[in-house]
């Protein structure tokens, strides 16, 4: 994605990535004073990054209540996991195809990223944005190896349901975690070695296993639906009741 310019654009990124990683919450009125001194922003481009959001699907408007953060039901949100492990999965066979000594590095680059992340046994609170940049990161260097600007466009139209974002999949247990890190590490390899239909198959299970996990979570913890966890606190091997969840 581009890097935003003009204050509407920086106002339009700021607010969708504060949907996205839940400071927002499904439901939320989005009140235009509160969000323009969160956002460091002033009223009118705020206003034209709302009308935007609203265009993309991430907010709704209501005649005479004004905007809120727009709710999902759990089969839309399942199936934006669906089309969005079928796409990334294309991305993977095509990039297969596409490997330079620099993409391979790129990627390997990222997994250390990861790796280095989680070395102390417990995804640190204030390291969770930098694991969530490189997850990000991530699966967007896949998509644009695969050459095909299309798999990006609606992949990230996808991320319009915050459930479905690379940015907010939710986790209580660090060997879930791990788990999907293993993941980037088996995708990353298979690239390398031009092994698209290998790469394809472990993006598809690694996004489904996501939407499973997620299910799961929202069965036992309906009340942390869409919420980040308590920076307070980092996620460790064991579950806590009162841990909220992090992204993988």
């Amino acid at each position: 994605m581009a890097e935003p310019h003009t204050s509407t654009e920086l106002a339009t990124e700021r607010l969708r990535e504060a949907i996205l990683s839940g400071e927002l919450l499904p439901g939320d009125k989005l009140r235009q004073d509160r969000l323009a001194e969160m956002l460091g922003t002033s009223r009118t481009p705020l206003r034209a990054a709302l009308t935007t959001l609203a265009q993309t699907g991430l907010v709704s408007y209501e005649s005479n209540r004004g905007f809120f953060v727009r709710e999902f039901s759990f089969s839309e949100v399942e199936g934006a996991f669906e089309v969005r492990a079928e796409l990334e999965a294309m991305a993977c066979r095509l990039a297969a195809g596409n490997m330079t000594d620099a993409a391979r590095r790129h990627l390997a680059d990222l997994v250390a990223e990861g790796d280095r992340l989680l070395e102390p046994g417990e995804l640190l609170p204030e390291k969770l944005p930098e694991y969530r940049r490189m997850n990000v990161n991530f699966h967007t260097a896949v998509m644009r190896l695969s050459g095909n600007s299309w798999i990006t466009t609606c992949v990230q139209q996808l991320h319009n349901v915050p459930a479905a974002s690379d940015r907010v999949i939710m986790w209580r247990d660090f060997r879930v975690i791990l788990r999907s890190h293993d993941d980037h590490h088996r995708i990353a390899r298979a690239l390398s070695k031009g092994q698209g239909e290998r790469a394809a198959g472990i993006m598809r299970e690694h996004i489904t296993f996501a939407l499973e996990h997620l299910h799961l979570q929202m069965q036992l913890y309906p009340q942390d639906f869409l919420r980040m966890p308590n920076l307070e606190e980092p996620v460790r091997a064991r579950p806590a009741r009162n841990r909220r969840n992090t992204a993988a």
